[in-house]
C-alpha cells in the first residue's frame, strides 16, 4: 500500500474578545532558535575547514553530496559554466536578463555618496565610502536551482562597487541544464566558482582554504546548519543577516479576492515545511472563504505535501475586530513579507513599523518580489525585521569619517578636548590637543 496522503488544515484564531496585549503576547512569540544538536555538527565542522582546509571541503562533499572529488576539482571553470547553460530555454534567459536589470535599476537609485562639510570653526568634516573589496555569496542546492538567490545577492554588491567574487554552492547546482551558471554568465560578473556547499562552503569562505580566498562579507540564504555556521563565524567575516524560515503576513479586509489571498499563502508555504503563512483578517466570514480557498487549491499542487505540513503546522488565520489591531499583530510579528490587501493600502503604510519587503494592495503578489520587482529578496526573518534591513547597496559598503581641523578649531576645541580627556584619565590625550594648542601660539 501506498503511503496515506497528508492531511490539509489551517487553523482560524477569533481574536475579537482578547485584549490587544495578550493578542501581542500570542503572535509575537517568534525568533530564531538552533537545535543543539545543528551547533554541535556546526562546530565540527568549521574544526574540520579550519584545520584541514581543501581536504575537509572533499571529505564533506563526499559526505552530504555524495558526490566524489578531488581538491582540484573544487573549482568550476569557466568551459564548466558556459557547458552548463546549454539547452536552457529563450525565454528563462529573457527572465534572468530582466530581473537582473530591474534588481541593478532599484538598487543604483540607493547608492550613497561621499559627502564632507565645513562647520563654523573652519573644520572640514566628512564621510568618505568604501565598497567591500571580497564577497562571498552561498546558493543554496539540492532538489532545485536558484538563480534567482545569485541574482539578488550579486547585483546589489555589483551597484555598490564591489569587484571579487567568490560563489559556493552543492554540486548539484552546475549539473547541466544549469540556471545558475546561466545567471552567472548573464550578470557579468568576474566569480570565483566553487562546488561546495553546506557548512563547509560557509567556513571556506570565512577562514579561506588553500584554493578558497578568504572574503569579507558572506551573504546569501540557506538551511538551519548554514544559517547557524554564518551566525559562528560573524566577526572571522562580516554577514548580510542570520536568517531562519520565510515567512509571510497578510492583512485582507475583504476588499480583494480571497482566492488571490490564498495563493499567496500556498506561494510562502511551498518553499518548505517550516514556512509560516499567516493572514489578518476583519471577518469571520472572510477567514472562511480564505481557509476553504487555501485548502482547496492546496490539495492540487504539485508540493502538496510540503504546503500540508507547513500551513498545518505554522500557518494561521487570523479574525480581528479592526483594522489598528491587524496593523498591532504585523508589528508584533515583524514578518519578512508583509502584505497589505486592503483597499486604501498605501493610507496606513505609516503606521508599519517592523517589516522586510512591504506589498501594497491585491495586484503586488509578494512573488514579483522574489523575482523582478527590483529590491532584494534577501529579507530578515523570525521577526528580525525589528533591527535588520533587507540586503541593499549599504549592505555591501563600509564608511570612514574623515577629519581636518582648522587652525580656529584647533583653537576652539582644545580646552572641551582636553577637560574631557582629563576626566577620563587619559594625560595623553589631553596633551596630544594642548601640544598643538601651544605651537598656535
Amino acid at each position: 500500500m501506498g503511503k496515506m496522503p497528508v492531511q490539509i488544515d489551517i487553523c482560524i484564531e477569533n481574536f475579537s474578545k482578547l485584549s490587544p496585549e495578550e493578542i501581542e503576547r500570542r503572535v509575537g512569540e517568534g525568533g530564531l532558535g538552533f537545535p543543539e544538536d545543528v551547533g554541535k555538527t556546526v562546530g565540527e565542522i568549521i574544526g574540520a575547514v579550519s584545520q584541514r582546509g581543501d581536504e575537509a571541503l572533499v571529505e564533506y562533499t563526499k559526505r552530504f553530496d555524495g558526490v566524489g572529488i578531488t581538491s582540484d576539482q573544487l573549482r568550476v571553470t569557466e568551459d564548466e559554466i558556459t557547458a552548463a547553460q546549454e539547452g536552457l530555454d529563450t525565454q528563462l534567459m529573457e527572465a534572468l536578463e530582466i530581473s537582473i536589470r530591474r534588481v541593478e535599476d532599484f538598487h543604483r537609485h540607493a547608492l550613497p555618496k561621499d559627502w564632507d562639510y565645513t562647520d563654523g570653526l573652519g573644520n572640514v568634516l566628512g564621510q568618505k565610502c568604501t565598497p567591500l573589496e571580497r564577497v562571498g555569496i552561498y546558493i543554496p542546492g539540492g532538489k532545485a536551482s536558484y538563480p534567482s538567490s545569485l541574482i539578488m545577492t550579486a547585483v546589489p554588491a555589483l551597484a555598490a562597487g564591489v569587484r571579487e567574487f567568490a560563489v559556493v554552492s552543492p554540486p548539484s547546482s552546475f549539473e547541466a541544464p544549469s540556471a545558475l551558471c546561466a545567471a552567472l554568465r548573464c550578470i557579468g560578473c568576474t566569480a570565483e566558482v566553487f562546488r561546495v556547499g553546506g557548512v563547509q562552503g560557509i567556513a571556506a569562505l570565512a577562514l579561506g582554504t588553500e584554493r578558497i580566498g578568504r572574503v569579507d562579507k558572506i551573504v546569501g540564504p540557506g538551511n538551519v546548519y548554514v544559517a547557524m555556521a554564518k551566525k559562528e563565524l560573524y566577526g572571522y567575516v562580516d554577514i548580510d543577516m542570520v536568517a531562519g524560515p520565510s515567512e509571510v503576513l497578510i492583512i485582507a479586509d475583504g476588499s480583494v479576492d480571497p482566492r488571490l489571498t490564498a495563493v499567496d499563502l500556498l506561494a510562502q508555504a511551498e518553499h518548505d515545511e517550516d514556512a509560516r503563512a499567516i493572514c489578518v483578517t476583519l471577518s469571520a466570514g472572510h477567514a472562511k472563504r480564505v481557509k476553504n480557498w487555501t485548502l482547496e487549491l492546496a490539495d492540487a499542487s504539485p508540493r502538496r505535501e510540503i504546503i500540508a505540513r507547513s500551513i498545518t503546522t505554522n500557518g494561521r488565520i487570523y479574525v480581528v475586530d479592526d483594522m489598528d489591531t491587524a496593523l498591532r499583530i504585523a508589528n508584533a510579528v515583524a514578518p519578512e513579507h508583509l502584505e497589505l490587501q486592503i483597499e486604501d493600502s498605501r493610507a496606513v503604510l505609516p503606521k508599519i513599523k517592523h517589516a522586510g519587503a512591504i506589498f501594497l494592495g491585491g495586484t503586488s503578489a509578494e512573488a514579483f518580489g522574489d523575482y523582478v520587482a527590483g529590491p532584494s529578496h534577501v529579507l530578515p526573518t523570525g521577526g528580525t525585521s525589528r533591527f535588520f534591513s533587507p540586503l541593499n547597496v549599504l549592505s555591501f559598503v563600509k564608511f570612514s569619517s574623515v577629519i581636518e581641523m582648522s587652525e580656529s578649531g584647533v583653537r576652539e576645541l582644545s580646552g572641551p578636548a582636553s577637560v574631557l580627556a582629563d576626566i577620563e584619565g587619559l594625560s595623553s590625550h589631553a596633551d596630544s590637543v594642548r601640544f598643538r594648542l601651544d605651537r598656535g601660539n
